[in-house]
């Protein structure tokens, strides 16, 4: 089961609207859904709630630290409460996947992500989730920087959202530990429409008679 979301991105209003923080609206929308409140904590250097469920409680973070020293919010919580890596879930953004559409995964590389990195080296293993929210590519890796740092265009703001939807949809099964579910949810596509119906043929009136043919 998830023990701890985390969502990652930077603190600052200047920050707030930049693709690099689609982990944090992902944790805003799970807080709202629990009906709790993200408070700041100084001993995890960031924004906690806790939501007493059911199964547990369940801890949401996001590290007020910067991006690159993420892993120095979320190593001492999961260290005081006991948490194990794979009981946490980090939320981030992701260039290598659409606005859209969302990715479920069980360790792995940081795929040069300096916040992943961070939690790697702190936590001591990659063997965390992850859950990747598309903001797409500039195309040009020079222009990655600038890029993650500037507001999405509507239209990508848009499918980032969605994707936070469809994905958020999941989150009674990733607290539950069904992890298999939880992915075939989050990766769902949506069913291609039906092409339409064909309208029946219909005879063609002989031309000197004005008569259908027999």
């Amino acid at each position: 089961m998830i023990r701890l979301f985390v969502g990652l991105g930077n603190p600052g209003t200047e920050y707030e609207a930049t693709r690099h923080n689609a982990g944090f609206w992902w944790i805003d929308a799970l807080a709202a859904k629990l009906g709790v409140r993200l408070v700041p904590e100084r001993a995890y250097q960031g924004l906690v709630a806790r939501a007493n469920l059911p199964g547990g409680p369940v801890w949401l973070l996001e590290p007020m630290t910067f991006m690159n020293r993420s892993g120095a919010s979320v190593a001492p919580l999961a260290r005081f409460f006991k948490i194990e890596p794979k009981e946490i879930l980090v939320v981030h953004d992701e260039l290598d996947v659409l606005p859209g559409q969302a990715k479920l995964k069980l360790g792995g590389s940081s795929g040069g992500h300096n916040g992943l990195k961070d939690i790697h080296g702190l936590l001591g293993t990659p063997d965390f989730w992850r859950l990747r929210l598309g903001i797409g590519h500039p195309g040009v890796k020079a222009e990655v920087v600038n890029y993650v740092l500037k507001k999405p265009a509507p239209e990508q703001r848009e499918g980032i959202f969605k994707a936070i939807d469809q994905s958020l949809a999941a989150s009674e099964l990733l607290i539950a530990g069904q992890m298999d579910k939880a992915l075939a949810a989050i990766h769902a596509q949506p069913p291609r429409p039906k092409p339409p119906r064909k309208p029946p043929a219909t005879a063609t009136p002989d031309a000197t008679t004005g008569e259908p043919p027999p």
